[in-house]
């Protein structure tokens, strides 16, 4: 497993670890201790997600070291005027003392508090409570804002990416500032693009799956992600991805199916 430091001193993120977005709490449990025993130590969950107890319950109880395992929870939308409180409430379900990572999962714009949310986040950053701090679902407009304003400046922005939106832009945004990308979505929701005829041909050259490819292109380009599945067998699939290489023309196959198709809500007028 390959993992991306987040500060300079030395918090690292493994660069694939499980989703549980839609994921129901006892589903959710299951599915995070399975992974965990395939080798994940990377969970993401959200209290938008109501699975944080079950995704708790399996961290506690899998006898690995809680500094070996990386966590991450999010504030909603209604409660960036409550972040601290949120962020308690959080740990409480989860039944952690510390979380590895706390993002705000939207910047819900016409509110227009999450600049107040972020002061929260700080906050809970250097007490330790949270070990880094970042974004979900940010733009550039929205995190240079952030960076004009913040103490601390976000670490991650976790967004809708995959082979059908790119986003090269937001990308090369956050390099420019230090931010890693993470990837939600990053195999495209089964909304087809498994099915690529391109993807067909590199997974037969590399004997491997289209998802696989899939998540090695993200892993290639430097991505974080976190792919959801509560199916063993494709648990274990999604993390097989760190001992083979693609190549030049395999990148720029991939780089071609770019057709900035976005599945998801878009950040500047969700919600």
């Amino acid at each position: 497993m390959n993992s991306l430091r987040l500060y300079r001193d030395g918090v690292e993120i493994p660069q694939l670890g499980l989703g549980v977005w839609q994921v129901p709490d006892e589903e959710a449990e299951q599915a995070v201790t399975t992974a965990l025993e395939c080798g994940y130590r990377h969970i993401d969950t959200a209290k938008l997600y109501r699975n944080e107890a079950g995704v708790g319950r399996a961290v506690r109880a899998c006898g690995i070291p809680r500094e070996k395992l990386f966590v991450t929870t999010k504030l909603w939308n209604n409660d960036h005027g409550r972040a601290e409180q949120a962020f308690e409430e959080s740990l409480g379900r989860l039944g952690l003392d510390y979380v590895d990572l706390y993002l705000i999962h939207w910047p819900a714009q016409r509110q227009d508090q999450y600049v107040q949310a972020w002061r929260a986040l700080e906050k809970v950053y250097r007490d330790g409570r949270a070990k880094a701090i970042g974004v979900s679902n940010f733009t550039a407009e929205t995190l240079q804002r952030l960076l004009d304003e913040a103490d601390v400046p976000p670490c991650i922005n976790q967004i809708e990416l995959h082979p059908y939106f790119q986003q090269r832009e937001l990308r090369e945004f956050h390099d420019k500032n230090g931010i890693l990308t993470q990837a939600w979505s990053p195999l495209g929701q089964g909304k087809g693009l498994l099915s690529e005829p391109a993807l067909a041909v590199l997974a037969d050259k590399h004997g491997r799956t289209p998802a696989q490819i899939v998540l090695r292109w993200h892993i290639q380009l430097g991505n974080i992600v976190i792919p959801k599945s509560v199916t063993p067998a494709r648990i274990k699939e999604n993390i097989a991805v760190f001992d083979f290489t693609l190549d030049r023309e395999d990148m720029a196959a991939i780089g071609a199916l770019n057709a900035g198709r976005r599945l998801g809500p878009d950040p500047d007028v969700f919600p």
